[in-house]
């Protein structure tokens, strides 16, 4: 009689276990680094330098579970689409390595640990949390029926910016919402240069985003974009009242904003996702910014 072992199943489980790991898009963690920078910038200037360590911790596995959670319903709603973009085509869900129903389990798993994470907050900051799950949810669906999905997708990355301020101080003041307009912005920014790489096939299959609408004055529009989100950040600066070394970090961000847009200049495809994957270091040196204000003026 054939015994079962777990060995014998040990390489399709690694594998199995491989795909839902490419479903969550470990991977490929530059989503997670854009989602995480503005979430930071919100717990230093709510904390004005010294966040709550335990909400620190909360928010950083937040982060991470809300993005995958995120990466795993968006590809259940594309798997019909996803096979006919070149980009998109080797996704577990489009080639069939993840079936539907698992992908569904594995979101609602994500979904648990994301409640048990919220329930660590305080009220004000679950109710936001709720808002941003409803962000979250309805985004992989919105692009079939709006022409500015990446409006949706900024809101939902940039709602752990009032969370994390209700989280730190209990109220979300109006600096709050500037940051979370900042990140609305620049997600725009980023997720258009992004969309610049499927636009052929988006429009062959009819999925709307940014890029699609925005047509040949895309860089333009990017470049507006990118002046608003520069004046945000000026304004963040005053209401804060931040210093030199935070200015310096806007300074640098403008000249990193500047290198996308001619890294995008022919519109080719890799110009246009090198300017995506590159998009997370204007996060990082705005945070790097506020660190070094706070750090070098503690009374501030």
């Amino acid at each position: 009689m054939k015994t079962f072992a777990l060995a014998d199943y040990a390489p399709e489980i690694a594998s199995q276990l491989r795909n839902y790991g490419k479903l969550m898009r470990i991977d490929k963690p530059i989503g997670t680094w854009l989602l995480l920078w503005p979430t930071l910038w919100a717990l230093w200037l709510a904390g004005e330098g010294t966040p709550d360590q335990g909400l620190f911790v909360v928010f950083m596995i937040g982060v991470f579970i809300m993005r995958s959670a995120g990466c795993v319903l968006n590809d259940f709603a594309d798997r019909k689409i996803d096979p006919y973009v070149e980009r998109t085509r080797t996704r577990p869900l489009a080639t069939g390595a993840v079936a539907p129903l698992e992908a569904l389990t594995l979101f609602a798993a994500l979904g648990l640990i994301a409640i048990g994470l919220a329930s660590m907050l305080n009220k004000q900051a679950q109710v936001l949390a709720v808002v941003g799950a409803g962000l979250t949810i309805i985004y992989p669906f919105i692009k079939r029926y709006l022409s500015i999905p990446q409006f949706v997708l900024g809101a939902a990355f940039g709602w752990a910016v009032p969370m994390a301020f209700a989280a730190q101080t209990g109220e979300t003041p109006e600096l709050a919402w500037l940051v979370f307009g900042i990140a609305l912005v620049w997600a725009v920014i980023y997720d258009t240069f992004y969309a610049m790489v499927d636009r052929e096939d988006d429009r062959k299959i009819g999925v709307k985003s940014t890029a699609v609408l925005f047509g040949d004055v895309d860089l333009f529009v990017i470049a507006g974009l990118q002046l608003v989100m520069l004046l945000g950040l000026v304004f963040v600066g005053f209401r804060a009242e931040l210093g030199l070394w935070y200015y310096l970090s806007v300074a640098v961000a403008a000249g990193m904003m500047a290198w996308h847009l001619w890294l995008a200049r022919d519109r080719q495809p890799a110009g246009c996702f090198a300017a995506f994957l590159k998009n997370h270091h204007i996060g990082m040196v705005i945070f790097i910014g506020i660190v070094l204000h706070y750090t070098f003026n503690p009374a501030a």
